[in-house]
C-alpha cells in the first residue's frame, strides 16, 4: 500500500520545510510513504528547498494557475507513480503532520474513499468570529448542495483512495475544497471526517483577499457544481418561484376583471404573462440541462476507465508501480 502526500506551493519557500518535517515517515498499513510537491509558478527557491529536503516528486507550472489546477495536476502526478493513497495538505504548516494517520485509517479499514479533516473552528484562536461564523454557515451550504454531513467543508486536509482520486473532476478555477464535495455527495461517493488539530499561523492565507471576496466565490463555485450535477433541481425551483408569482398576479387580475374592474389592471396581466413565460423557459432549461448532465455522467464513467487504462489499478490489485518517478514535469 503506497501514499503519496501532496503539497500545493506558491512562493513557500519560508514555511515548506517546517511543513515537510512535520510529515509522518511511517504510518502502519502503509508500505511506502512519498512526498510530491506542486509547484504553482513560485518566484522564490520553494523548488529548490523541496528537492534539498528530498521529496520524491516536483509537478512544476511555469506560471501561477491557481489552487484547483494545482491540485488536480497533483493528483495526476499521484496516480501515475501508483498512489493507493493520496492525501492533501498546506505548506504554511496549517495541519498538523501527525493527523494524517487519521485521515487514511477510515480509507484502510475500507469505511470511505474520501476523509476530510475536521478544524477546531471555534479554537482557532487566529480565525476572526466573523471567519468562524462564515465557515460555520459555508459548510452547512455545502452539506445541503452535497447531501453528505461534512462539518468543515473549506479544509484543505484530506484523503482520497485511488478510486474515489480517479473519479474526481475540478472546473472552477478558483478552489478544490468545495466543489469535490458536491461532486462526491451527488455521485455517491463514501465521504467521511475526521477530528484533526491545527498549528499556529505562519502566514495570512492567500487564498482570498478579503471576506467578502471569499464567500462571493465560494456561493459562486458551489452553485455552479450544484448546477452541473443537479440542473433540473435548481431549475424547477427558479420556474416554480416565477410561476407561483405569475400565477398569482393572474389569480388576482382575473377576480378584479370579475368584479368589472381589470382595465385598470393590464399591467398585471402583462406582468404575470412574463413571469410564467420566465418559469416555462427556465423549466425548459432544466430539462436540457438534465439531459447534459445525464451524458456528462456517461462521460465521467468514459473518463474514469481511461484514466485505469492510464494510471493502472495500483497496488490494491497487486499491480506493480506503472510509472517512473519522474523529478520534475512541465507542465
Amino acid at each position: 500500500m503506497k501514499l503519496i502526500i501532496q503539497i500545493p506551493c506558491y512562493n513557500e519557500a519560508e514555511t515548506l520545510e517546517v511543513a515537510l518535517n512535520d510529515l509522518p515517515k511511517h504510518i502502519d498499513g502503509i508500505d511506502e510513504i512519498e512526498y510530491l510537491i506542486i509547484n504553482d509558478g513560485s518566484a522564490d527557491n520553494t523548488v529548490e528547498v523541496a528537492r534539498n529536503w528530498g521529496v520524491n516528486y516536483v509537478v512544476s507550472f511555469r506560471n501561477n494557475k491557481g489552487l484547483a489546477r494545482g491540485f488536480m495536476a497533483g493528483l495526476d502526478a499521484c496516480l501515475r507513480n501508483g498512489a493507493d493513497i493520496i492525501v492533501n495538505t498546506d505548506a504554511d504548516n496549517q495541519y498538523c503532520g501527525e493527523d494524517i494517520e487519521k485521515l487514511v485509517r477510515p480509507i484502510l479499514n475500507g469505511e470511505a474513499g474520501m476523509v476530510i479533516g475536521e478544524r477546531p473552528i471555534d479554537q482557532t484562536a487566529h480565525f476572526s468570529p466573523l471567519k468562524k461564523k462564515l465557515q460555520h454557515l459555508g459548510s452547512w451550504v455545502v452539506r445541503k448542495a452535497s447531501k453528505t454531513d461534512v462539518p468543515d467543508a473549506p479544509s484543505g486536509f484530506r484523503a482520497y483512495s485511488r478510486h474515489t482520486a480517479m473519479r474526481l473532476n475540478v472546473i472552477n478555477e478558483y478552489t478544490y475544497t468545495l466543489e469535490t464535495i458536491v461532486q462526491a455527495g451527488r455521485q455517491k461517493m463514501a465521504v467521511t471526517s475526521v477530528p484533526i488539530r491545527t498549528n499556529a499561523e505562519l502566514r495570512p492565507s492567500r487564498l482570498f483577499n478579503s471576506m467578502f471576496g471569499y464567500v462571493k466565490k465560494s456561493m459562486l463555485t458551489i452553485g455552479r457544481a450544484l448546477m452541473m450535477y443537479k440542473p433540473l433541481y435548481c431549475f424547477a425551483w427558479i420556474a416554480g418561484i416565477f410561476g407561483v408569482a405569475g400565477a398569482a398576479l393572474g389569480i388576482r387580475y382575473l377576480v378584479y376583471l370579475a368584479i368589472g374592474n381589470g382595465e385598470g389592471h393590464i399591467q398585471s396581466l402583462i406582468l404575470a404573462s412574463m413571469l410564467i413565460i420566465i418559469a416555462v423557459l427556465a423549466g425548459v432549461i432544466g430539462l436540457l440541462g438534465d439531459v447534459i448532465s445525464a451524458n456528462r455522467k456517461l462521460l465521467e464513467e468514459i473518463q474514469f476507465e481511461l484514466r485505469k487504462m492510464d494510471y493502472g489499478q495500483g497496488h490494491e490489485e497487486g499491480k506493480d508501480d506503472i510509472a517512473e518517478k519522474t523529478k520534475e514535469q512541465n507542465i
